[in-house]
């Protein structure tokens, strides 16, 4: 059924899609090596997008549309709101980067990022099984074509396979799975799902061994693409093999996307099995954190450390939805999936910065990409060095940065349960966060005390320096006063629940 509602539903979607398809064509006839027009209208684009958002997000208002296959609600907007903010800084950071490196001979930077933003946005709203999965689809084609851009490079391309390969596979999981829940409780819908569940058709007739397979197999789809253990291996290979502009398009507000789809599944439609799904995320937390922490100590490239950091940083985040259920009784839910909200936005946050600075440090054959090239940074630049420091800071959990706070929120939540596994999964997570300590510290002493290794000057473009700054800034005032945006996911989170 398609109403008035129904377009005011998906009006940022057709938006985003009609002003794509412009910008491609307006692309057509920009001679500028930089993409001077294409970049502006970009720009100018995913703000008006922003802003829209932010507005309908605050007006707290839900509405669903197309016949309740997409949503539009708090949480949801103002995830795509973030979204849209760190794809517009992801390519301010990443014109010059790219266009230095013959990434930009036509305007597909822009466009691919869009399309996969776009994907981002269905998948936020979809409340239907065959919606996510397109949204997904159009994600990840994307952004496999974005790691491939640069065509001439090697490692770029090898990287596009590993993940086009491993893509396919989990996609692949995912569908099968989600056909499995339709099998079992007979509609794509979510709310049909959850209401099938809830009501006990789905346990007759020996559907409720089906629902459980097809649910290992649905979080199994959604574990590779949050890039948890044990389906992280393509996280460290694309991160490194792609250039360091796209690592940040696929490191970025994916997050937030997949984030909203766990949210969308799991606690949307499979509440009532959350005791089954909390028990595979608790695995996936445990050997994300172990796998993450130790494996990122090893590393001598500043790029696959952040990636197995990014492992452990999603694991973390997990352990926050693990514990909205506690023996049947929902009471923590707001308090528990706010917090992994809060997790995952303050992360990509502090993920922006950081790739910001690896960006502007690169320059024209050289990627800035091993913790050596860092060496003695704050002689060089004490501006760049100290947001670096920051990040690291913030990633390590130490306060006042803002990630200290996304830690304590999950610990609460955690310890808010009041039962003895959760207690211990909170102790275990703080003595992995103690050790992920080690490699984040040791990134601030090679910029502060080792000697340089590079002399080049570091220059960056005025806009770039600008929100680098903003950026930074954030990652320290939000530690500092944290409360407007937890409340911001509380209010969002008991919205989505009431």
């Amino acid at each position: 059924m398609i109403d008035n509602l129904s377009w005011i539903a998906a009006y940022p979607e057709i938006m985003l899609l009609v002003m794509s398809c412009l910008i491609a064509l307006v692309d057509l006839g920009v001679r500028s090596p930089l993409r001077g027009a294409t970049y502006l209208l970009t720009l100018a684009t995913l703000g008006c997008l922003s802003v829209l958002l932010g507005m309908e997000a605050a007006s707290g208002r839900t509405i669903e549309g197309f016949g309740g296959m997409i949503v539009s609600d708090p949480m949801g907007n103002w995830l795509k709101c973030f979204a849209t903010v760190a794809m517009m800084v992801t390519l301010v950071y990443g014109r010059t980067y790219a266009a230095s490196r013959d990434m930009m001979r036509g305007g597909e930077l822009f466009i691919l990022s869009m399309f996969a933003l776009l994907g981002m946005y269905v998948m936020i709203s979809g409340h239907n099984f065959l919606v996510i999965y397109l949204g997904l689809e159009l994600l990840t084609l994307s952004s496999y074509a974005l790691v491939a851009l640069r065509r001439d490079d090697l490692a770029a391309t090898e990287a596009a396979m590993k993940y086009f390969v491993l893509g396919a596979l989990a996609s692949g999981f995912l569908l099968y799975g989600l056909s499995m829940v339709y099998g079992a409780t007979g509609s794509l819908d979510v709310s049909g799902v959850l209401q099938a569940i809830a009501g006990g058709e789905a346990t007759l007739k020996g559907s409720k061994q089906v629902l459980v397979l097809g649910l290992v197999f649905v979080v199994s789809g959604l574990a590779f693409k949050l890039g948890v253990a044990p389906f992280h291996n393509w996280v460290p290979d694309v991160y490194h093999g792609a250039p360091t502009a796209i690592t940040l398009v696929v490191g970025g507000a994916p997050k937030l996307a997949a984030f909203a789809i766990v949210i969308r599944l799991l606690v949307e439609g499979l509440a009532p099995l959350a005791f089954d799904w909390q028990q595979m995320l608790a695995v996936l937390a445990v050997l994300s954190l172990l796998v993450g922490n130790l494996a990122a100590i090893a590393q001598t490239n500043l790029k696959r450390m952040l990636a197995f950091s990014t492992i452990a940083q999603m694991g973390f985040m997990l352990l926050g939805l693990l514990a909205g259920v506690v023996d049947g009784n929902s009471g923590n839910m707001v308090n528990a999936y706010s917090s992994a909200m809060f997790y995952v936005v303050t992360y990509v946050l502090t993920t922006l910065a950081t790739f910001g600075v690896i960006i502007v440090l690169s320059r024209t054959g050289f990627e800035s990409d091993e913790i050596a090239d860092l060496a003695g940074l704050n002689r060089r630049s004490p501006f760049h060095a100290g947001i670096m420091a920051i990040c690291m800071f913030s990633l390590a959990g130490i306060p006042p940065m803002v990630g200290f706070y996304a830690k304590l929120s999950v610990l609460q939540a955690l310890l808010a349960s009041g039962q003895g596994f959760y207690i211990g999964l909170a102790v275990f997570a703080v003595v992995m966060s103690l050790v992920g300590a080690f490699y984040y510290l040791r990134l601030v002493k090679v910029m502060y005390f080792d000697e340089p290794v590079q002399t080049a000057d570091v220059d960056a473009p005025a806009d770039t320096r600008a929100v680098l700054s903003v950026n930074g800034a954030l990652v320290l005032v939000l530690g500092i006063v944290p409360g407007g945006l937890m409340t911001l996911c509380a209010q969002a989170v008991a919205s989505l629940l009431a």
